[in-house]
């Protein structure tokens, strides 16, 4: 007999700040889940990976193409792939227009890990009843 898959959630890491996606992949592998990482948007969009994710964590500011882009572009693809945003540099006006696009958080740097696993368990939990 064959059961359902158990494979772990596929979360996909995309910051251009090579140590923050290192810490980002171990919190990640740390609660279960497996973990991509993708040195910009455009490495992202161009993986063969991209339909075995779960989740994006992208950060807001990256050379090229940055994550509200990477947002919308998605958007316009029509993925419902949930976005957690991260940034260094947090600005109410691009946390609201990133929320009202759809992301499931908006985290400053440096978040706090239990922060960013909620938004992750969150993310992961939207296709199931409640």
């Amino acid at each position: 007999m064959i059961g359902p898959s158990v494979s772990a959630p596929v979360i996909a890491i995309v910051d251009d700040d090579e140590s923050v996606s290192i810490g980002m992949m171990s919190l990640v592998r740390s609660i279960g889940y497996d973990a991509l990482s993708y040195g910009s948007a455009e490495d992202f969009l161009a993986s063969d990976a991209r339909d075995d994710v779960a989740c994006l964590i992208s950060d807001v500011q990256m050379p090229g193409v940055g994550g509200l882009e990477l947002q919308k572009m998605l958007a316009a693809e029509g993925s419902r792939l949930p976005i957690i945003f991260i940034t260094a540099y947090p600005d109410a006006r691009i946390r609201q227009v990133a929320l009202d696009a759809g992301a499931m958080c908006f985290l400053s740097k440096p978040f706090d890990s239990a922060a960013l696993i909620k938004c992750l368990e969150r993310a992961l939990d939207t296709g199931n009843p409640s």
